[in-house]
């Protein structure tokens, strides 16, 4: 069964979700998704939890045959779910696809016409990205298929996932277009790649914002010069000081009062509360923009600590750091169109440092997860955040 399993997941993607369809195997799997679900007493004996919550059942393998404690074992004779889970898992030991297939093939849905919970799978249908699986509303009687994000997409969604991921890693549009031509043989224009990272940023950062980060008391704020239609511009960020967590980024034509209290704001509104230390450097309009966003007369006063040198105790180097990691990809850019593509670009990669990219100071961690907010992407990060933005949720 392993090694079959094994052939089948490396070698036909659309096979190995015909052996998921085998209900027992799919609940195995189930158990197996679950953490803290096995527990292995030696090489031939293990414990699983009963998902009803009936207690444990004993799986041992005799004479290269899988026994189960449980009923359906003992009145079938068969495989029960608790010995595929047994099986599934030391195939999935080696092989993380397994895993990947069942979620696909286990995502929580509603009907796209009257929003109800109360729909079950009415057969499949198949394009040429694969095979969708279609379902029927038991509320008003309409079939569909869930929109996972790349619904009308021409392209599948592993080459357009990959695009995003080069070009935010640091690829220019038209390297990440030579890389598909080279080792993929398809012809994608630069173009088509710039507007798949113009949809899904949007998608993806209006997702994002409905989650609040535990953050620390402390914010950097620093801002840097940018190209944005042939001109200077500024691009500004708050971060915080122990998740390097991106609060909040705007980019404006000056560096001003106004500019300044309006990064303030945006930071508020996202974070919704008031710090009680904002580190910047010397920029004089900081003092005036930190005063009359956050007043000394609040009952939470906000303390502005300003650094003008380097060697001061209270350094800005989190954020500096930061736009050193920016300035990298837009070196690669050679300035951007204007400052609405900046706006958009800029946006999905915050996206991406805060919710896709480990850190080697978070222990390999994310900021978002170092900050409390750990969305289980799993492997294929960015596919399934886009499936999540979408108002889908792998199970």
């Amino acid at each position: 069964m392993i090694e079959k399993t094994k052939d089948i997941f490396e070698n036909n993607g659309n096979e190995a979700s015909n052996i998921l369809m085998n209900q027992r195997i799919r609940r195995g799997m189930a158990i197996l998704a679950i953490s803290n679900q096995i527990q292995k007493v030696d090489s031939q004996t293990y414990i699983v939890k009963s998902q009803a919550g009936n207690g444990t059942y004993t799986v041992i393998k005799n004479k290269n045959q899988w026994i189960c404690s449980c009923p359906d074992y003992q009145k079938t004779q068969t495989d029960c779910k608790h010995i595929h889970a047994i099986k599934l898992k030391q195939t999935w030991d080696n092989s993380s696809e397994i895993l990947d297939t069942y979620k696909e093939l286990n995502e929580k849905a509603m009907c796209k016409y009257c929003g109800s919970e109360n729909i079950e799978r009415h057969g499949v249908r198949y394009n040429k990205n694969g095979m969708k699986q279609r379902y029927l509303c038991r509320d008003c009687n309409k079939r569909f298929v869930v929109n996972d994000g790349f619904s009308k997409m021409k392209y599948d969604p592993e080459i357009i996932t990959q695009a995003l991921d080069l070009y935010f890693k640091g690829l220019s549009l038209r390297k990440v277009k030579d890389h598909f031509e080279q080792f993929l043989s398809k012809r994608i224009h630069h173009t088509t790649i710039l507007n798949w990272i113009q949809k899904y940023t949007l998608i993806i950062d209006a997702y994002v914002k409905n989650f609040k980060p535990e953050l620390s008391p402390i914010w950097h704020v620093d801002e840097m010069m940018i190209k944005t239609g042939g001109k200077w511009s500024w691009l500004w960020h708050t971060m915080d000081r122990d998740t390097r967590f991106i609060v909040a980024n705007m980019i404006s034509n000056s560096r001003y009062i106004g500019d300044a209290q309006r990064l303030m704001q945006l930071a508020k509104q996202q974070i919704q509360e008031n710090p009680e230390v904002i580190v910047t450097d010397g920029l004089h309009a900081y003092i005036k923009a930190i005063d009359r966003e956050f007043p000394t007369k609040e009952e939470h006063n906000t303390q502005h600590v300003r650094c003008a040198d380097e060697i001061h105790p209270s350094n800005n180097y989190r954020v500096e750091r930061l736009h050193n990691t920016i300035r990298e990809r837009e070196k690669i850019m050679r300035g951007m169109q204007n400052n609405n593509t900046a706006k958009i670009i800029m946006d999905g990669f915050k996206d991406y440092y805060n919710y896709l990219r480990p850190h080697m100071a978070l222990d390999n961690k994310t900021p978002a997860k170092h900050a409390g907010v750990d969305l289980e992407l799993d492997r294929k990060k960015i596919k399934n955040l886009i499936k999540q933005s979408a108002g889908i949720t792998p199970c």
